[in-house]
């Protein structure tokens, strides 16, 4: 029997059966276990929660002393589509949103090392999240993804790859539906990597030619541990399986070549790349942004143009928090693109390269200032040693 009642009428050896509110509102991967942990009571307790549902027959029902529950609510109507949001409101949204990936990502992948089976519905509920945030602003989720730790990157790459495969596949037009599955294969394309030793994922050095061969085994082992699940769409392990194919055929594991790849193995292989070469490794430091998209336009053979250009057109010819030369001079960090011009990005002006000094940081709308400020180029931060250039775009009001 279920029962509703106030995060206040919480006690011990109750049995958590559902959440009864927003996914962000709580810290908890999933619901579904007995309250036995006093740091679990105290995480509930000071969550954002207000009520949640109870399984009488699996745990303890309130206390004798107890008011009585609320009455249950009525259904909810689902939620219309959300609303475009500054960058500044969107950053503190999606801070939030990254972190409680990483945790929740984290916590599936335990489980499967536990032989546990994936749970569909909770991924399908952290790919809508991630999903709404890209549509409040497309920018800020797939930057902030991008900084993550050494450390993080197992899991962190796992959740920017689901944002880039869902814009990937918005730009490419695909139905509701393939896109929300285009985040769960994006989401779940590394789940092999629970098969290689942390020594090998986390080496601080290159790869020697037996750990990279050992590497090459994880798409088959992710095919493996997803195909436990029935229900699981057959683009989602198509992705896990052939993420690593190149056009060429000079791929693994299979070496399929041109139409042999399947669009969503295309777009998996060209999101992970691009997340994986911005993204500070154990053995080397991530790639500027702008540098990334023009080293991998240059792989001949390697990704379906089609799939690449899309992915230009949505993270831009110079993304978020590339460093970019004006016209004029200046040093400029790339705070959000204008959907109208890839070239015409809103940037943080803050060093000028004819004095050699830093100037009063200030926003430019570039597609205001046509013909008196434009960008000539993009600029190597390996090159200027700015220690904080992270910080300028990622921390800044819009």
């Amino acid at each position: 029997m279920l029962k509703r009642i106030s995060i206040t009428q919480l006690r011990m050896g109750m049995y958590i059966h559902q959440f009864d509110g927003s996914w962000l509102d709580h810290s908890f991967w999933k619901a579904g276990f007995v309250l036995k942990s006093p740091s679990d009571y105290q995480r509930l307790r000071q969550s954002n929660l207000t009520d949640l549902w109870i399984d009488l027959n699996k745990g303890l029902d309130l206390a004798p002393d107890s008011p009585a529950p609320a009455p249950a609510p009525a259904p909810l109507v689902k939620p219309a589509a959300p609303r475009r949001v500054e960058r500044s409101e969107e950053i503190q949204r999606a801070l939030k949103l990254c972190a409680h990936s990483k945790q929740a990502v984290m916590a599936m992948f335990q489980e499967v090392r536990m032989g546990q089976a994936i749970e569909l519905a909770q991924v399908d509920d952290l790919v809508h999240n991630l999903s709404a945030s890209l549509l409040r602003h497309p920018d800020v989720l797939i930057s902030l993804a991008r900084l993550k730790t050494a450390d993080d990157y197992t899991y962190m790459h796992s959740v920017a790859v689901c944002a880039l495969m869902v814009a990937v596949a918005r730009q490419l037009q695909l139905p509701a539906t393939q896109v929300h599955q285009a985040g769960v294969a994006g989401l779940l394309h590394d789940i092999g990597k629970l098969t290689i030793p942390d020594s090998i994922l986390n080496k601080p050095e290159k790869l020697s030619a037996d750990e990279f061969e050992r590497i090459k085994l994880h798409p088959a082992a992710g095919g493996a541990i997803l195909r436990q699940n029935p229900h699981l769409d057959a683009l989602v392990l198509d992705v896990c399986l052939h993420h690593h194919e190149k056009i060429d055929g000079s791929g693994y594991p299979h070496r399929l070549a041109g139409e042999q790849i399947s669009l969503f193995a295309q777009m998996g292989a060209v999101c992970d790349v691009y997340d994986a070469v911005t993204s500070t490794r154990p053995y080397n430091r991530g790639w500027d942004p702008a540098e990334a998209l023009q080293r991998m336009s240059g792989w001949t053979g390697h990704f379906a143009p089609r799939v690449l250009q899309a992915l230009v057109k949505s993270v831009g010819i110079y993304p978020v928090g590339s460093l970019v030369r004006l016209h004029s001079g200046q040093l400029a960090v790339v705070l959000e693109q204008n959907p109208d011009s890839l070239l015409m990005p809103r940037v943080k002006v803050f060093f000028s390269t004819r004095s050699g000094m830093p100037l009063p940081q200030r926003v430019i709308d570039l597609s205001r200032h046509q013909g008196k400020e434009r960008i000539v180029g993009r600029e190597d931060p390996q090159d200027w040693d700015f220690k904080q250039l992270d910080r300028l775009w990622s921390e800044s009001p819009a």
